[in-house]
């Protein structure tokens, strides 16, 4: 395959990723009620106000890799954190949950719309025209968390990226109900993970950044995606389409843990698309675990190497199974779709893997990129192949309103 249709193949996945992406009205609806549940919480008169409650997003939203329903009666789910310092009181993790959950339904706005309580969230449930619900978990930082967040982050500091985690609520942690130390309670690391997907992400640019930059109350929205968050995005949407629906598809996390370890930097859509999808296994460990007495797959945090994101695969091999399954599927196509060299086959290989609807979308968006080129007189032929792209030798001339080229 020549490079002008490998880079023409790229731009039709790069416009995937960005109709993938939710809109900003949808990411400015989502931004103002996550605010607004954050003011609640903190406002005076709150039995929480004193710790300084503070709701920040996590996962997908905070990463940039969230994407569209593939049914428009699906709720995106947003992940938040309620992070609360300073609490001195000697209360349990039974007792800080409660209190946001008291609290929450303390509010004539939010106590229609919690459901009851979960393992480690409380979830609002928006009216089905804001199209989210929202997981809030409660969480306390320790004193020297907010110093940490000023530093600089470089392969040099991972242990500052360590030091980011925080104590979670969990109802099903053994001590959940009964210690008042929160060093005894369940640890998660999701800034810590934030900021060393942001590093993964600059991967050829080596760049420089304080913690704090990657962990903001209100991420900017960016319409425009680094190429990791695309790929992320790809591969997320391939998995929805495989799976429709079923709780034992391949979690998110896993999927952005492996395509950030086997991205190398790649600019090219395509390109960087074709290494994760063939690499990523290099980057699954398969470990002895002596509780067990046997060999398992494992899938550390790299911001925290006691983690194992595939832990759930030990007590649920239908979760292994569908993982391997699925990186078979879509290692084969992409690769089908890498071996396409014109328009209508190359559409025919998307349509399956990640849905009609989608892929018609971006083919019609492309058709009105291609437009704008032609009569902008930017556009020209292959003079080998006859294909239509921004560069070869031969103009193509424009057409006036009836039919006739200028």
């Amino acid at each position: 395959m020549n490079t002008e249709i490998r880079q023409q193949i790229s731009q039709v996945l790069g416009g995937m990723g960005e109709e993938l992406d939710i809109t900003q009205k949808q990411y400015e609806d989502a931004v103002e009620s996550y605010k607004a549940v954050g003011d609640w919480l903190s406002r005076d008169g709150s039995p929480l106000a004193s710790y300084k409650p503070e709701i920040l997003p996590q996962g997908s939203f905070l990463l940039g890799t969230m994407i569209k329903r593939v049914h428009e009666k699906d709720h995106v789910d947003i992940d938040l954190v309620c992070r609360l310092s300073g609490l001195t009181n000697g209360w349990t993790a039974y007792d800080v949950k409660m209190a946001v959950g008291d609290r929450l339904k303390d509010s004539g706005t939010y106590a229609g719309m919690l459901l009851p309580e979960g393992r480690r969230c409380w979830t609002l449930q928006y009216a089905e025209d804001r199209g989210f619900h929202m997981d809030i978990l409660p969480s306390l930082v320790g004193e020297n968390y907010f110093v940490l967040m000023e530093r600089k982050f470089s392969d040099m500091e991972m242990e500052n990226v360590r030091s980011l985690a925080i104590y979670i609520t969990d109802n099903q942690h053994y001590n959940y109900f009964t210690s008042t130390n929160p060093l005894d309670w369940p640890l998660s690391n999701m800034f810590g993970f934030a900021s060393w997907f942001k590093y993964r992400s600059q991967v050829t640019m080596r760049k420089s950044f304080s913690l704090n930059e990657s962990v903001k109350p209100v991420p900017a929205f960016n319409r425009k995606k680094l190429p990791l968050q695309q790929i992320v995005q790809i591969l997320k949407r391939h998995r929805d389409i495989m799976f429709d629906g079923d709780d034992k598809k391949p979690i998110s996390i896993i999927i952005t843990t492996l395509a950030a370890l086997a991205y190398n930097g790649e600019i090219d859509i395509l390109t960087g698309l074709q290494n994760v999808v063939t690499t990523m296994h290099n980057h699954i460990e398969h470990r002895f675990v002596p509780s067990t007495g046997k060999r398992h797959w494992c899938i550390p945090n790299p911001v925290n190497p006691t983690e194992n994101f595939a832990d759930k695969w030990v007590d649920c091999r239908e979760k292994e199974n569908n993982f391997w399954i699925w990186l078979k599927q879509v290692t084969a196509d992409v690769a089908a779709i890498a071996d396409q060299d014109n328009v209508p086959s190359l559409k025919k290989s998307m349509e399956r893997p990640f849905g009609d609807n989608l892929v018609k979308s971006v083919f019609e968006q492309a058709g009105h990129a291609t437009r704008g080129l032609r009569e902008s007189g930017a556009l020209y032929m292959s003079a080998g192949t006859g294909r239509l792209g921004a560069s070869g030798r031969t103009s193509v001339p424009n057409h006036n309103n009836f039919g006739r080229r200028e």
